[in-house]
């Protein structure tokens, strides 16, 4: 067998990273609104708590992507 072209403790990056993570973060953003929705929570908290998590989560993503790409291009 042959060595993998990458180490093994990094996962694959899909060709649209920056993409993909933000429609990731929408959707669990909108199944916090749904959740809260469902359990008689407040609409108007989960919207704020899924705004806060979707901005923060996709600027995590975000950031961690650039890092990466701009270590593999050294």
């Amino acid at each position: 067998m042959s060595e993998p072209d990458r180490p093994l403790d990094r996962p694959l990056v899909t060709k649209h990273p920056y993409r993909d993570s933000l429609l990731l973060n929408l959707v669990l953003a909108g199944l916090i609104i749904l959740i809260s929705w469902a359990t008689g929570g407040g609409l108007g908290r989960a919207v704020v708590f899924a705004t806060l998590y979707f901005v923060l989560a996709t600027a995590w993503s975000w950031w961690r992507f650039s890092k990466r790409l701009a270590e593999e291009q050294q």
